[in-house]
């Protein structure tokens, strides 16, 4: 338990993290990578390139601290932080690192305003939080190893078919080395790849959706090819042009809270665009194996024809589906998902489940507010680091 001079220091401090807090964790990310360089095996470069990781982080510990006097109610925020540290192999250890670093960058950036009363105050602050995200990741640890077949940190998995989707997204099929059972995972849910990219000093870590339905045979994610010059698009451009079948490349297990409740029997709407289409595709096929009565409808938005994947797969899952709607637009012939759209074809009476880029996002979630649907009704998943959505809530 914190003291109650403690949470009055925090809480009276927290102001400075709104005004300071992407330059407090600029700093602490640079210091950070210096004394410990083998963390960038774990963390994301590309986020870090684009200060995203920075602003994630800075709006947590704001979050943190906001709320210091009750923690209870950052606890969802944390299980998601949590889900991305147990696919990237968070250990307890990392943690007095990370909270050393912290503590460093909060005194450098604040200088004299930050008291020996202050950083003690955080740093008590700091060790209690730490310790939540320790046991909750703990647990999580738990439940994947627990599961038939399942695992802690990373696994090797064996490429056993690659198969190209659309003319920028590939699927990979992926069997564990050991020749062992795959553990069931909740349609929606991710996974963090590992490799080696040549002229790279450090691992690279991505996570991707898995987008098929659980079946105890493979996984398949399917990866967009991100421009060659993209900070982002080193791991993509190594899957698709390096990475082949018989090749191998290390896994953690399945995470991640976007998912499908398999116990509701109420429509369902999936909403993408672009790549988000993945998670969609293993909640798609999850009901139309097992729910195939459940009213559903399938609205999507690509560039083109050309970049559009699953289609045939989507039609060939309808066709054993006794009520499903099925949408497909192209901007690139003036064709966008509006409100009329979604009028048309989401399911007023059931929840959407929204995957994409965040201007995509913001737009289909002011949509759905705009005719009525309730936050309880909308399902979201960020690209990346959370960021904030710019949304008109219900």
């Amino acid at each position: 338990m914190l003291s109650q001079q403690t949470i009055d220091i925090v809480k009276s401090t927290a102001h400075v993290l709104e005004v300071k807090g992407t330059e407090i964790t600029t700093v602490f990310y640079k210091n950070l990578f210096a004394a410990h360089p083998e963390l960038l095996n774990i963390f994301n470069h590309a986020n870090q390139a684009k200060g995203r990781q920075q602003t994630a982080l800075a709006n947590a510990v704001y979050a943190a601290a906001v709320h210091i006097d009750n923690l209870a109610a950052i606890i969802p925020a944390v299980k998601q932080i949590g889900q991305k540290h147990v696919s990237l192999g968070i250990k307890p250890e990392h943690y007095p690192i990370v909270g050393e670093h912290l503590l460093g960058a909060i005194k450098e950036v604040l200088g004299d305003a930050a008291t020996d009363d202050i950083i003690n105050a955080w740093a008590e602050a700091y060790g209690v939080i730490a310790n939540a995200f320790i046991g909750i990741e703990e647990e999580m640890y738990v439940a994947a190893e627990s599961k038939e077949g399942g695992w802690r940190f990373f696994k090797n998995f064996t490429v056993v078919n690659k198969v190209k989707e659309s003319d920028n997204i590939t699927s990979f099929y992926l069997k564990p080395a050991d020749g062992k059972v795959l553990p069931s995972y909740k349609p929606g849910q991710f996974i963090t790849i590992r490799v080696s990219v040549p002229g790279e000093k450090y691992l690279l870590n991505r996570q991707y959706s898995l987008s098929k339905a659980a079946d105890n045979e493979t996984f398949r994610i399917s990866v967009k090819k991100e421009d060659e010059n993209n900070p982002e698009g080193k791991v993509s451009v190594h899957l698709h042009n390096n990475v082949n079948v018989g090749d191998t490349v290390e896994l953690t297990a399945p995470a991640g809270e976007f998912v499908l409740d398999p116990e509701k029997t109420t429509p369902a709407t999936f909403l993408s665009g672009g790549v988000g289409i993945t998670p969609m595709m293993s909640m798609f096929e999850t009901i139309a194996k097992n729910q195939p009565n459940r009213p559903v409808s399938f609205i999507y938005s690509a560039r083109n024809e050309n970049l559009h994947p699953f289609d045939k797969d989507i039609r060939t899952l309808m066709e054993t589906m006794d009520d499903a709607k099925y949408v497909s637009l192209y901007s690139d012939s003036d064709e966008f998902i509006s409100k009329d759209a979604l009028k048309e074809y989401a399911r007023i009476d059931g929840d959407v489940y929204i995957c994409g880029p965040v201007g995509f996002m913001e737009a289909m979630i002011n949509y759905l507010f705009e005719l009525g649907y309730s936050n309880e009704q909308i399902h979201y998943e960020f690209f990346g680091p959370a960021l904030q959505l710019e949304l008109v809530e219900a």
